[in-house]
């Protein structure tokens, strides 16, 4: 009853091709039940299944819920590109059935020439690859349907030959790289800037779970501040799975730099203090490593001497993704996961709002710590750490609200 109740509920296919995972050895069943796991919990307030097969991740669902499984495929990181496809008989008839109606699809969205990609995984098929793509590209070409080109076609349309005929064109791209979840757990220093957000995607695609820690001056830093880095964890949470924000009340510690640090030093100390906090939430969760999105020479904090500075206040690994990038590669990722347009809201955060007009630019380590520690600060992040507000953003959460 179960096999019936699936073949007449779950009438759409999608299937998605893995990428570097398929590079690893004796425990790749690792890296594979880490990314099925993933597409399955950003899908259970929706009808679909899961599961994967010699090299592709398969999710069949209902019409109604085509549009959550093509936007929790888009945000999946792991798999180089999915496609919507024809899910067939291997009867030759079927097959040409099948590519005649994509190439009719491509036709109407514009294509004026083609070509089959064909892949036969199951070597009791009675034709090869090759003869695969010769004869159903036929029945397209014979009528005048579309063009033949091999070189620079409008449109490519895959047959694949598995335990099942899959038919399909225009592969969507998707998010290369490890599945989240396979590299352990890091804490993000989140801003509302452009560059933490992609910095926290990077890591992502490493593999690693990333939570995030934001800091908050209120009222010198507005409740619009706040919501915009709310909702740029909201994003980096989509491409995550999910995603916990903590936001950290940094007035009290702020305003004592600003009272006793030298002025050119304020900047450096602010760094300094958050990284003090940021060594306790990372004990608290259970993080391997503390992620920022310093890029090298961008700002004066970002100096080689300042960042020394930063790494010494560090008791985890300090991962710097965005090290080697400039601005205009940073934005160019900012602009592909979309939170560009949300990084350039006219709302700044504490970083900005309390600069000097001349911060050092190289300090020393031994400097660092001796102006830090006449600060007398480490009481006041204590507390600023423990009257922290978390937040909770999840794939799920998007897809059962409908808000993609």
């Amino acid at each position: 009853m179960k096999t019936q109740f699936d073949e007449n509920v779950y009438t759409e296919c999608y299937l998605g091709k893995l990428g570097e995972l398929t590079l690893k050895g004796g425990n790749i069943k690792v890296f594979e039940n880490q990314l099925v796991q993933n597409l399955r919990l950003a899908l259970e307030a929706v009808k679909a299944k899961v599961y994967l097969k010699s090299g592709r991740i398969y999710c069949n669902c209902t019409k109604e819920s085509c549009s959550a499984v093509e936007y929790a495929l888009s945000h999946l990181i792991g798999i180089t590109g999915w496609a919507k496809v024809q899910s067939v008989e291997k009867n030759f008839d079927a097959i040409k059935a099948a590519v005649f109606k994509e190439g009719l699809a491509a036709k109407e969205n514009g294509a004026e020439t083609f070509k089959i990609e064909a892949r036969r995984e199951d070597k009791d098929f009675p034709l090869n690859s090759y003869e695969i793509a010769t004869q159903a590209a036929s029945v397209l070409f014979d009528d005048g349907t579309l063009a033949v080109d091999v070189h620079h076609p409008d449109a490519v349309i895959s047959v694949e030959v598995r335990d099942k005929c899959y038919v399909y064109c225009a592969q969507k791209k998707a998010c290369r790289g490890l599945p989240v979840g396979v590299s352990g757990k890091g804490l993000l220093l989140l801003s509302g800037g452009i560059d933490s957000p992609v910095a926290g995607y990077r890591m992502m695609r490493r593999g690693m779970k990333v939570d995030c820690i934001y800091f908050h001056s209120y009222p010198y830093t507005s409740e619009e501040a706040q919501k915009k880095v709310e909702d740029l964890a909201k994003i980096i949470a989509q491409y995550g799975v999910d995603s916990h924000l903590n936001v950290i009340p940094f007035t009290d510690v702020q305003m004592q730099i600003k009272s006793k640090s030298p002025a050119s030093y304020t900047t450096l100390m602010l760094r300094l203090s958050m990284m003090k906090c940021a060594n306790l939430l990372a004990k608290r969760i259970n993080a391997q490593c503390i992620i920022t999105g310093e890029s090298l020479g961008q700002v004066a904090s970002q100096t080689n001497e300042n960042m020394a500075c930063t790494e010494s206040f560090a008791e985890y690994p300090l991962y710097r993704p965005l090290i080697g990038l400039d601005k205009e590669e940073i934005t160019d990722t900012a602009i592909e996961i979309g939170t560009f347009p949300i990084s350039i809201l006219p709302y700044e955060d504490c970083c900005v709002l309390f600069s000097p007009k001349h911060p050092v630019l190289r300090s020393t380590v031994e400097e660092a710590q001796r102006i830090y520690k006449e600060l007398e600060i480490d009481s006041l992040i204590e507390k600023a750490f423990e009257e922290r507000k978390i937040l909770h953003y999840s794939l799920r959460d998007v897809i059962k609200e409908g808000e993609f």
